[in-house]
């Protein structure tokens, strides 16, 4: 059930009765304090974001905020944009919703989100509506979380960022290599598992490092070679291998996601098979 303020802003929504627009100083994140809402408990502001990846802070929340995220160009993969939200371990303050013409979702309980969890949906599904929970004392109180725009395949799970716990196919091998954020030759060190957090931890030695979006694998000291380390679902099952593999994947939230992981042998016959039809999307040193 909603709550009256819930109802009464719907309301006001409708009417466009809403606070005067506050935009981040950079269009990628935004920082304010409700503070300013102090005698106008029931105001809500707007917020308009506009690039692939920043953060939200808001200090001392009272009343409303509607954030609208929005990339810097609209292209044909617009349809399929997803929204990712992971709030910071200490937020709170605020209910998360979804809203649409007027229509508000649940998306985040105040209490109820844990370490390190992330909350995904469709971009056509509405703007975010963040509303401040009744508080005795909002001094302590900070509601905060970063967000990417991530491009979904069709079909693919909305509310996850991990690939699926499958083997990738021969072609999606081949798109991977060469679009990935990171695409490493090497080892597994070793494996760790987390059921509080529902992640495992692969940590790699890598022999050769073909692409990286950011600093994922460091250089070890003299021996030529980097290490570094790859997140997957823990329902995936990863266990310590043997031999050689290719790991490609994306970086989200700072973090190195594990998209497809061949053992390095198999994705040589796969490449050359394709190169030698001519249907190989880029060109990879494979020695």
């Amino acid at each position: 059930m909603l709550t009256p303020f819930l109802t009464d802003l719907i309301a006001v929504l409708l009417l466009c009765r809403v606070a005067a627009s506050q935009y981040s100083s950079d269009q990628c994140s935004w920082r304010g304090s409700g503070l300013t809402h102090e005698s106008h408990t029931r105001d809500v502001e707007q917020v308009y974001l506009r690039c692939s990846e920043g953060n939200l802070e808001w200090l001392y929340p009272t009343g409303a905020l509607i954030v609208n995220l929005r990339p810097n160009t609209l292209t044909a993969a617009y349809k399929y944009l997803t929204v990712c939200i992971k709030p910071l371990k200490d937020s709170k303050g605020a209910n998360i919703y979804l809203e649409k013409s007027g229509d508000l979702k649940l998306l985040i309980r105040e209490q109820d989100h844990s370490p390190n969890q992330v909350y995904c949906y469709g971009m056509d599904e509405g703007s975010l509506f963040i509303e401040a929970t009744l508080q005795q004392d909002i001094s302590r109180k900070i509601t905060a979380f970063q967000y990417e725009l991530v491009n979904q395949r069709p079909g693919s799970d909305l509310h996850t960022l991990s690939a699926p716990c499958r083997p990738c196919s021969d072609t999606e091998i081949l798109l991977a290599v060469c679009t990935s954020d990171f695409a490493a030759r090497g080892t597994i060190r070793g494996v760790t598992h987390d059921s509080e957090l529902r992640e495992s931890t692969i940590g790699v030695s890598v022999s050769k490092l073909y692409r990286q979006k950011s600093k994922i694998f460091r250089a070890a000291g003299k021996s030529r070679r980097w290490l570094g380390q790859i997140r997957t679902p823990l329902e995936c099952g990863v266990n310590p291998g043997n031999g050689e593999f290719l790991f490609m994947g994306s970086m989200h939230f700072g973090e190195a996601r594990l998209g497809c992981a061949p053992r390095f042998k198999d994705f040589q016959r796969i490449y050359k098979e394709a190169r030698d039809k001519g249907q190989n999307p880029c060109e990879i040193d494979t020695d």
